[in-house]
């Protein structure tokens, strides 16, 4: 974290910042407006509600608007953000009190910098081909999604018996049925993924990892502007999409071509798209580490 000595904010005019949070607000009301609709009903979407269920991050955290660090609004004194924990009011003018966030949260402040960094700077691993979520159903009656399986139960076994399984995410990790478990290759990970050695094994190719990018984002806050918090939103549900295109469930009914990374062409597509999300989520990395570098006169107790 940099010591530098803090800038002078960035001023917002309200009419300025006023339309920065409806454009937010409207773009979140897009992203969840599925999820929001079947709230209170039986009916759950296998990709879109991964996201408010795998996360617990209701859509009204995401519709709300932060401005980030060092940035001044004016007139919002009399706005209902004022009350907001971790704002000061400064006049007629609010500002977030980073320095304030910075001080209640530098443990996991250094955390997640320190795992994002980390991450970023690791070579991707594009040998994986989602077959995490086979090894989650296998030998396993009863599944975890209600969806049937593409292939039939030892098919499905098949696969995750002839292909290497090298799963580098505890939180994937840890929902492999029992029989799963030690098929996660001893040659390719010095140890089993856990929480304590995450640090360790995480790694940009992982599409898990690269949907936690969001998760890291909202942890943080006020210290990340909405525009990127949406867009940390919008790489995990992209991924989420090929994450279970790829698995072994049957989503043509939602509407969901199957990627069968059991036959070469699948292998080839998935490859594929998972260098992208490799792209976007090193990219989304970067910016989040620089939103909270911008925190600067707290920087030094983080």
């Amino acid at each position: 974290m940099p010591t530098s000595a803090p800038t002078e904010p960035t001023v917002l005019a309200a009419e300025d910042w006023r339309e920065l949070e409806r454009r937010h607000q409207d773009r979140a009301d897009a992203a969840t407006r599925g999820r929001r609709e079947r709230a209170g009903t039986e009916n759950t979407h296998p990709v879109e509600d991964f996201l408010f269920t795998y996360y617990p991050f209701r859509p009204g955290l995401l519709r709300r608007w932060h401005p980030g660090a060092n940035i001044l609004l004016q007139g919002a004194a009399a706005d209902e953000r004022a009350a907001w924990k971790w704002y000061r009011v400064d006049g007629d003018d609010v500002i977030v009190d980073h320095a304030a966030f910075a001080l209640k949260n530098s443990r996991s402040i250094r955390f997640i910098v320190s795992l994002l960094g980390r991450t970023a700077e690791r070579a991707g691993n594009f040998g994986c081909f989602g077959l995490h979520e086979w090894a989650m159903v296998y030998r396993q009656g009863v599944h975890r999604h209600g969806s049937p399986l593409r292939l039939s139960q030892d098919d499905t076994d098949s696969v995750v018996e002839t292909h290497r399984i090298a799963c580098t995410h505890f939180d994937a990790f840890r929902f492999f049925t029992p029989a799963a478990v030690d098929l996660n290759s001893a040659q390719a990970l010095p140890v089993l993924p856990s929480r304590e050695n995450q640090p360790q094994l995480e790694q940009p190719g992982c599409l898990h990892a690269g949907m936690d990018v969001y998760k890291w984002a909202i942890k943080l806050g006020p210290l990340v502007p909405g525009e990127l918090l949406l867009d940390c939103f919008d790489l995990a549900r992209d991924i989420r999409e090929l994450d279970m295109q790829a698995s072994p469930y049957d989503l043509t009914a939602w509407g969901y071509r199957p990627v069968a990374i059991e036959t070469p062409a699948g292998k080839a597509e998935y490859v594929r798209r998972q260098r992208g999300f490799t792209e976007r989520s090193n990219t989304l990395r970067t910016r989040v580490i620089a939103a909270v570098d911008l925190s600067s006169d707290s920087s030094a107790g983080v």
